[in-house]
């Protein structure tokens, strides 16, 4: 059950995509001066040491924010992720990575509160330790996030986001997906969140993207990026997306903005591929879900 660690694919492309629109949509729900209720459903160990053997034998992170961090020139939206990211590498040279709960934690303000829940025996003692804060701004706990939702949900302050990237390593965790957004929304209809999911060759991702839809949204934003072209066998991680429901507002404009970089210095050949799809209401919301729907997309050539 505890086989994965988070550990093992720490700052590799999926988390360059994740953390990127994490950043930008909190950086845009923060422009309103409301206390903002943040959780983090899977939360990791925190602080990744890219020179550990976890992290060193699969050095997942040369080939997603390796690249990043070697780039001369970025369009001023990666500014905010990157020096989040240089703040936990203040020698210049990228030796640890942080996870979304201290990517969270260094952008809360003083009326914004974050809760974050990890099962892994070996990864809740470093998330703990990693994080800073006093309990009442910022708590790590050994629980399930899937079923902490209920218990969290509505803020006092009905502003909140929630995000939600399970490891997927039981084909169980699909199903929770569903049934937590479905029992958060029914509690918080108008609450962010922002849900990770892989983009590999089982039919739990594509059963679960129509699952998404079947929910009682109005708007959602699907970012998908593709780095390179499926193995034969559907293995591996080609790619992946994030769900954004009820994104804030300029978070599209900006992942379109966003995602043709992420293209070209992600892309691992020449099926590397970025796309947008913003919609609204039931109809347009399954189309963008769905492999063929319309979208703002860039690739390589």
């Amino acid at each position: 059950m505890f086989a994965y660690r988070h550990a093992f694919h720490a700052g590799n492309h999926a988390d360059v995509l994740k953390h990127l629109t994490l950043v930008t949509a909190l950086s845009l729900m923060q422009k309103k001066d409301v206390p903002l209720w943040i959780i983090d459903t899977h939360a990791g160990a925190g602080l990744y040491n890219l020179t550990s053997p976890l992290v060193r034998d699969k050095a997942e992170w040369a080939s997603g924010i390796g690249r990043l961090w070697k780039a001369e020139s970025l369009p001023e939206g990666f500014e905010k992720y990157l020096d989040l990211v240089r703040a936990f590498n203040p020698k210049g040279k990228l030796s640890h990575y942080p996870g979304s709960p201290l990517l969270i934690e260094r952008m809360l303000r003083p009326e914004d509160r974050l809760r974050a829940f990890e099962m892994h025996p070996s990864d809740i003692g470093p998330l703990q330790r990693s994080l800073g804060g006093g309990p009442r701004q910022v708590k790590a706990e050994r629980k399930d996030g899937f079923t902490q939702l209920k218990a969290m949900l509505p803020p006092a302050s009905r502003r909140g986001m929630v995000l939600m990237d399970p490891p997927y390593e039981m084909r169980d965790d699909y199903r929770l997906v569903i049934q937590s957004l479905r029992d958060a929304l029914a509690r918080f209809a108008n609450g962010v969140y922002l849900l990770w999911y892989p983009r590999i060759g089982r039919y739990q991702v594509e059963r679960l993207l129509r699952q998404v839809a079947g929910l009682p949204i109005d708007q959602l934003l699907h970012l998908r990026l593709t780095v390179r072209a499926p193995l034969r066998d559907g293995l591996g991680l080609a790619g992946s997306g994030m769900i954004v429901i009820n994104p804030p507002y300029g978070l599209a404009q900006a992942m379109e903005q966003l995602m043709p970089t992420l293209v070209q210095h992600l892309g691992q050949d020449n099926r590397a591929r970025g796309e947008v799809r913003q919609a609204d209401g039931p109809a347009e919301i399954k189309t963008a879900l769905s492999p063929r729907g319309p979208s703002a997309a860039s690739g390589r050539e």
